[in-house]
């Protein structure tokens, strides 16, 4: 097997078992009662639909086609490594948060009936591990698939999610919790322990 075959199966894989770790929690959350589902809006649509076409579709594209080719380079096995550890570190984390948030968790902005603000675990230093999954996923799309854009899709993808929605679900939080989101947000960094 080639060095770009196995980027392109490691890609998948990962993308894979993301579906495979969501999916019980999408379906227990689909069991709990929204209490507060104002913010779902046309722009939560498209910053979604942005997100998934980075992470999703233009490198699906890319590995079953190989598109744009012209914009592909040859991987090294370094990189590909650092892409595998990087996606397995995603895929630990993500699962970590949907366990700690269970029946809160929302692909939108919206609080569930008795939603109570998760603080410890993996919650305990940035509060907003999902997204640190995310960036961690998009990295490490970066390293495995060696194609300028579908490599870097993910980070533009997402980060334009990341940084239109972030302070709007912030203050959706400090609006259902208060001060003790506030306390929260004083000891706590958003995506990455000790420096944002």
């Amino acid at each position: 097997m080639s060095l770009l075959a196995f980027t392109q199966i490691a890609w998948t894989i990962g993308v894979l078992a993301w579906f495979l770790i969501r999916l019980p929690f999408q379906l227990k959350a689909r069991r709990t009662r929204v209490a507060d589902a104002r913010r779902r809006t046309a722009r939560e649509t498209v910053l979604l639909s942005i997100s998934t076409l980075g992470l999703g579709l233009v490198p699906a594209l890319y590995v079953a086609t190989g598109f744009p080719r012209t914009l592909s380079y040859a991987p090294s096995p370094l990189q590909v490594g650092a892409g595998v550890l990087v996606f397995l570190a995603a895929l630990w984390l993500f699962w970590r948060t949907h366990k700690a948030l269970g029946r809160q968790w929302s692909v939108t902005l919206e609080l569930r009936d008795a939603h109570r603000l998760i603080t410890s675990g993996v919650y305990a230093r940035v509060r907003h591990p999902m997204y640190s999954a995310f960036f961690l996923w998009a990295l490490a799309q970066a390293l495995l698939l060696p194609n300028l854009l579908a490599g870097f899709s993910g980070l533009i993808g997402f980060g334009i999610l990341f940084f239109l929605r972030v302070g709007e679900e912030e203050a959706m939080m400090r609006e259902a919790f208060g001060a003790e989101y506030d306390a929260y947000c004083a000891r706590t960094k958003r995506v990455v322990p000790y420096l944002y």
